[in-house]
């Protein structure tokens, strides 16, 4: 079995934007995430992003834009990302499954990759971030807030959440 670093993506990976993050303009890698990619991969952890992407529902923005943008990230993280998973829809358009805080994007990933959830960890900045992860017996670390009582753990960025993961 694999072990794994789940991440989301706004707040977590780039500069998170009330309007949201679906061009190059607006895309904005946060400083040090591209070498904590690169050092979880040296650990052997596997990268998977798990995102909300509401502007796609909404109309906001194209599942093609929000692609151009994973391609950019990839390129900015020399290709370390496994895979992206990402729920379009948005409660006030369409139900989803798949928006976190349900599970099923986390599920996915972990029958896809064939992941030990008891060696891996979430990164996200909101508790609808680590609320599917804590059920599925994942551990948490919020970045950027301190507002979540679903959080094991509280980092100031991807960058300072690798401490508690490698102890």
């Amino acid at each position: 079995m694999n072990k794994c670093v789940f991440l989301d993506r706004d707040g977590v990976l780039n500069r998170d934007y009330v309007d949201y993050v679906y061009s190059a303009d607006k895309l904005e890698i946060l400083p040090g995430v591209a070498e904590a990619l690169t050092s979880l991969k040296r650990a052997g952890y596997l990268l998977i992003v798990i995102t909300n992407q509401s502007g796609i529902a909404k109309g906001i923005y194209t599942r093609e834009q929000m692609h151009e943008c994973h391609q950019l990230m990839q390129k900015a993280f020399n290709h370390q990302i496994d895979h992206f998973y990402f729920a379009p829809g948005h409660p006030t358009v369409s139900e989803s499954l798949s928006r976190k805080p349900g599970s099923l994007m986390f599920e996915k990933a972990i029958a896809k990759f064939n992941v030990d959830v008891r060696l891996s960890w979430m990164i996200g900045d909101k508790e609808r971030d680590l609320v599917p992860a804590k059920r599925l017996g994942i551990k948490t670390i919020q970045v950027d807030n301190d507002d979540s009582r679903m959080a094991d753990y509280r980092a100031k960025n991807l960058p300072d959440a690798l401490e508690i993961i490698f102890g």
